[in-house]
């Protein structure tokens, strides 16, 4: 195992590869790689890819180790960067997730393995991907807040995953909810919730990503509207780049997973990606 990210190892402690990694004056990415290892024997790097220099650090690992005699090289990357930017919606933008696919693609891994991604275009557009779903990260949010609980889709999106959770739940109660949003702009607006009256139902939203969390504050408004309970965010992703300060008026708690970054708030549960997977 060489994990990238110190302290990070979603796949456990043992049997991990000694290195040094630094950036060199002009901005480069390097790597040392200790040699005490069996280059036989098939090889994981995790990484979190937050940066084109978080990819370049792969990238310049792989050829490290493929210098060293490594055959076998396998990868896991949680949180698949620009995995929102999956379709072109107007003309003069990028297809960015294929760009990152087609990078990680001429690496040549025996695998890649993908956390809950955003859609099924990640894992089609990668060689080799594994996905691992967010089913077993829902199981143990609900087992933190109550049984009692309904699950909700933030939009049409989330609908197929979310009833394959509530599948592996036992049949969860889920409540469909849909948005509008402004391609050229980005401003979302028009959130409904396909439920007459939730009668002081306690409710649980899943979604893959967070970013600066304007779906999930646009929808607790509509679920209050509603005789919504109790309001709980569940989300793979955190990036959360708005910070909690709105969100934390909204929901009793906000759950996700350290597959980007670690998170200190008092509002938030963070559980770790190797409780998850083991």
């Amino acid at each position: 195992m060489l994990n990238l990210n110190q302290g990070f190892t979603p796949l456990g402690e043992n049997n991990q590869i000694e290195y040094k990694s630094f950036l060199f004056a002009g901005g480069e990415p390097h790597i040392k790689i200790s040699n005490n290892f069996d280059s036989n024997v098939p090889l994981t790097i995790t990484q979190r890819i937050n940066s084109f220099n978080d990819l370049g650090m792969i990238c310049i690992t792989v050829d490290s180790l493929k210098r060293m005699g490594v055959k076998q090289i396998n990868l896991f990357i949680p949180y698949f960067p620009a995995a929102r930017q999956d379709r072109v919606m107007i003309p003069g933008e990028p297809l960015s997730v294929k760009v990152y696919a087609d990078i990680i693609n001429a690496m040549g891994f025996e695998s890649v393995t993908v956390f809950d991604p955003h859609s099924e275009v990640t894992p089609a557009l990668l060689n080799n991907c594994i996905t691992i779903s967010n089913y077993e990260f829902i199981k143990q949010v609900i087992a933190k807040i109550g049984n009692e609980v309904q699950l909700i889709s933030p939009d049409g999106g989330a609908l197929k995953k979310i009833y394959k959770v509530s599948e592996f739940l036992g049949g969860a109660e889920v409540v469909e909810c849909s948005k509008s949003r402004d391609v050229k702009t980005g401003k979302l607006s028009g959130f409904k919730v396909y439920a007459d009256d939730l009668n002081g139902a306690d409710c649980l939203i899943v979604d893959d990503i967070c970013d600066g969390g304007g779906t999930f504050i646009g929808l607790a408004e509509e679920l209050k509207n509603k005789n919504a309970g109790k309001l709980f965010l569940a989300i793979s992703h955190g990036i959360f780049s708005k910070g909690f300060d709105e969100l934390s008026k909204y929901f009793e708690q906000i759950f996700t997973t350290d597959s980007i970054k670690e998170v200190e708030h008092a509002g938030v549960t963070q559980i770790k990606l190797q409780n998850i997977l083991s």
